[in-house]
């Protein structure tokens, strides 16, 4: 069965911290803060492999998570960058929002996407050292990589899409028309997967045309092999309908043009209104005095062409090569899904300042990853770090969310390891 719809967890690497050095050197009159800045983290990016057709390769592994940045150290050195974390996707993969369906990206106009941006690293302490502040014992810490939870959905990129109920010989038809090879054989759902094949028409000029597996009545609310593979012709610009004129199956084709129209209109109003052509396989089973007038007048009122051909006699299939050629180069590009997702804005300071609050008696516990790294470069017990950490509550709104909370002078305050009395 084809993998072609995954939900993966994805987390760039954090910014490496700033380091708190000095420069202490016997007979060098200029030393001071030297502490070196902390690495990038490192990115999360998708990358096309032309060589995979489906999305296998998240399977059995759905977290990834790129290299954190270095810490800085001492003498101004700078902490090691994280290495990038790139990840093969086919053409045609949708990146989108796993919590609101948006789309991210469509994977079929660029051939890398940074999926997640990692961390800055921290300044190191010598950058904030000033002429009134020669001895900063504090640094700045790495923002924390972009998190994401995604879901990759593979949609096919094809001009033609092959439709028509099971066992109507559209596999026959794909491997008539292009080199592409599919497991053809005489019962319901012989295609398991989309077969995908290019067909040339000379000079260099073709189409791309995806056999996708037979639909039945009820595949838009997933009964069948159809729910799995209506997305693969969502791109599609033409649609070519394969019914078995000769009801080889007992079923009549006008019901089986009915029923597959009325499946594509629940999955997609938009899809249902494609450009179709109707072709009639199967033609060399028909008895000669065979009237086919019902057929070709329901056709003409729903607008599509017909074509006749038999691909186990090779009847008509130049004429159905030759008139799709012609009506593709009437219809718009293949469709590319425009994102829809905006990522929210983080803060340049210290990431996200989502924090949260909950009291227990006179103590109120406060609690945000962001904090906790800022923590790590405070020390509580230099004056000026100090000063540092309270402009950093109080910029980030920690100060007036505990006040709307009802922390009173004398209450005790804990973030994480370090408790501190509030005095107003």
């Amino acid at each position: 069965m084809l993998f072609d719809n995954v939900t993966v967890n994805l987390k760039a690497g954090d910014g490496g911290h700033g380091a708190i050095s000095f420069r202490r050197e016997k007979y060098v009159s200029h030393g001071g803060p030297d502490g070196g800045d902390g690495g990038n983290g490192g990115n999360i990016i998708f990358k096309i492999d032309e060589g995979q057709n489906t999305l296998t390769y998240y399977k059995y592994k759905r977290k990834f998570k790129a290299e954190n940045g270095g810490d800085g150290s001492g003498s101004k050195y700078h902490g090691k960058n994280g290495a990038d974390l790139v990840l093969p996707v086919p053409p045609g993969t949708v990146i989108k929002d796993a919590a609101s369906g948006l789309v991210i990206q469509d994977m079929s106009e660029c051939d890398t996407f940074v999926i997640c941006k990692g961390g800055r690293g921290g300044w190191g302490n010598r950058h904030f050292a000033t002429p009134t502040r020669q001895i900063p014992r504090f640094a700045k810490p790495g923002l924390l990589g972009e998190e994401k939870e995604i879901i990759l959905e593979l949609k096919m990129i094809a001009d033609v899409g092959l439709i028509g109920f099971p066992n109507v010989g559209k596999s026959s038809i794909l491997s008539m028309i292009s080199s592409a090879r599919p497991k053809i054989a005489d019962y319901h759902f012989t295609t398991l997967a989309p077969n995908i094949g290019v067909v040339s028409v000379g000079d260099e000029r073709g189409f791309v045309a995806a056999d996708i597996p037979g639909l039945i009545e009820g595949a838009a609310e997933g009964i069948g092999l159809g729910h799995s593979f209506l997305r693969h012709v969502d791109r599609c610009r033409l649609l070519l309908h394969v019914v078995d004129i000769s009801g080889s199956e007992g079923r009549d084709p006008i019901d089986d043009i009915i029923a597959i129209n009325a499946e594509l209109e629940r999955y997609s109003p938009e899809l249902a209104k494609r450009p179709q052509i109707i072709i009639a396989n199967k033609y060399d089973l028909l008895p000669e005095d065979a009237d086919l007038t019902d057929f070709n007048e329901f056709a003409e009122v729903r607008g599509s062409e017909v074509i006749y051909v038999s691909a186990a006699m090779n009847m008509g299939i130049k004429e159905l090569v030759d008139k799709t050629f012609t009506a593709l180069q009437t219809l718009p590009p293949v469709k590319i899904f425009e994102a829809e997702y905006t990522a929210p804005e983080l803060s340049e300071d210290t990431g996200s300042h989502e924090f949260s609050i909950h009291r227990e008696d006179d103590l109120f516990i406060v609690e945000g990853d962001w904090l906790r790294r800022v923590m790590n470069s405070v020390n509580f017990s230099d004056r000026e770090s100090l000063m540092y950490f309270q402009r950093v509550l109080k910029n980030s709104g920690v100060i007036k969310a505990l006040e709307e909370a009802g922390v009173s002078d004398g209450d005790t305050v804990s973030i994480y390891d370090f408790e501190f009395d509030y005095v107003r």
